[in-house]
């Protein structure tokens, strides 16, 4: 499969991308050389070979989770720098 203006346009209108008339061979000779690059790899006999399925062999090693010290609310709160009575005071990020 090769990569042409037409197939470009499409790609460029199903990621929302505006590409520049001047982008445009650059981009296509970009897709074209990913496109050889994955036929090579399609030639490449994989007969018995697992399927990756994570990048490595480790294994996440999780602590329980169990309720220890707390902290008192009034400890926590003496050093913020802005607080009401019981909470951090943060800025409004939402509107």
């Amino acid at each position: 499969m090769k990569v042409d203006h037409e197939t470009l346009h499409k790609i460029a209108h199903l990621a929302r991308l505006d590409v520049r008339p001047e982008e445009e061979q650059p981009l296509i000779d970009s897709l074209n050389e990913v496109l050889t690059w994955m036929e090579q790899l399609n030639e490449i006999d994989t007969t018995g070979v697992e399927p990756l399925t994570h990048i490595s062999a480790e294994i996440n090693v999780l602590r329980e989770d169990i309720v220890g010290h707390q902290l008192p609310r009034e400890q926590a709160l003496a050093n913020a720098p802005d607080k009401t009575d019981q909470y951090f005071q943060v800025p409004k990020v939402i509107e």
